[in-house]
């Protein structure tokens, strides 16, 4: 009799569907790794030619496992689908942040633990609002051969990286038009908090100019009303880095962006004024531009 163990059966390998991944694909998991959740709306004009395009790549994903969905029953209008890591992007990201309202938190026991985390946290509103920032810049970039977005990095990770200080950011990107390349933090705001507290977190970017970037803050808004009080409380007052604002609904790459210390006309994002700080050990997250690979043209993940 033969001791050879007969072969498993090929749906027991958790990896098999691997091969059925795209390069498009691995990106998105990777965004979904880092950034918890995306709408259908997003992955679009992130990634797609069409919501039809979109929606069928969605489809396949789920049906694979890559991705986990959830019905969005607070979107306006027609209802669209939020998707996370399912059980097989969780398996090709392991290092995924895990729960947006706690990140110290035990790791889930699951992929699905893990999206019910993200979809019920109290965040969820916020997460979206900061996402849509970001893939309103790579759905420019998909129209404008000279745009791209190098970077964009989640509010964990650019607290991991830049927290010393003390600040928090929504994100953090770098944006390139051309031969200009500029990076920011994003502060996006809902019109919850009280003037006071969202001009006391630039107390916090002042010190990271002492030893790392001297990036403009990006005060992303809700309304004109919210804008024109923020640039009153802030007019004649210096600050060590560039502080920006504009409303939510325009392009975030176009010219909407009014520059506290200069008020008198809109600039385009690449436009701000920008340093990426000094050469040295008290900078590790230095940028340092270079030609990306044709397969990640748009965006720029480095390993946190």
């Amino acid at each position: 009799m033969s001791s050879r163990l007969p072969p498993r059966p090929a749906t027991s390998d958790p990896y098999l569907h691997t091969r059925r991944l795209t390069s498009r694909d691995r990106l998105l998991l990777s965004w979904l790794a880092e950034h918890y959740l995306l709408s259908t709306r997003q992955v679009t004009k992130a990634l797609f030619p069409s919501g039809r395009s979109a929606r069928l790549r969605l489809t396949l994903l789920h049906r694979i496992a890559a991705v986990d969905r959830f019905v969005d029953t607070t979107a306006a209008g027609s209802t669209q689908y939020l998707y996370a890591l399912g059980p097989l992007g969780l398996l090709l990201n392991r290092d995924a942040y895990h729960d947006p309202d706690n990140p110290a938190a035990k790791p889930p026991r699951s992929s699905r633990d893990r999206a019910d985390r993200i979809v019920g946290s109290r965040k969820l509103r916020h997460l979206l609002g900061v996402n849509d920032f970001f893939t309103d810049l790579l759905a420019h970039a998909r129209t404008h051969p000279h745009a791209r977005l190098e970077r964009w990095w989640s509010e964990q990770h650019t607290t991991d990286a830049y927290g010393a200080a003390g600040v928090q950011p929504d994100g953090h990107g770098i944006w390139t038009v051309g031969d200009a390349t500029v990076g920011f933090f994003l502060e996006h705001d809902n019109g919850t908090e009280p003037l006071g507290r969202v001009l006391a977190k630039l107390r916090a970017y002042e010190r990271v100019t002492q030893f790392g970037p001297r990036y403009p803050v990006l005060l992303w808004l809700p309304s004109p009303g919210r804008e024109r009080n923020l640039l009153n409380a802030l007019a004649g007052t210096s600050t060590a880095m560039p502080v920006a604002t504009a409303v939510h609904g325009a392009d975030p790459a176009g010219c909407v962006w009014t520059l506290t210390s200069d008020p008198g006309r809109l600039r385009h994002l690449h436009e701000l004024p920008s340093d990426h700080g000094p050469h040295a050990a008290t900078n590790p997250n230095r940028f340092v531009r270079r030609d990306p690979e044709p397969s990640a043209k748009q965006v720029d993940h480095p390993s946190r």
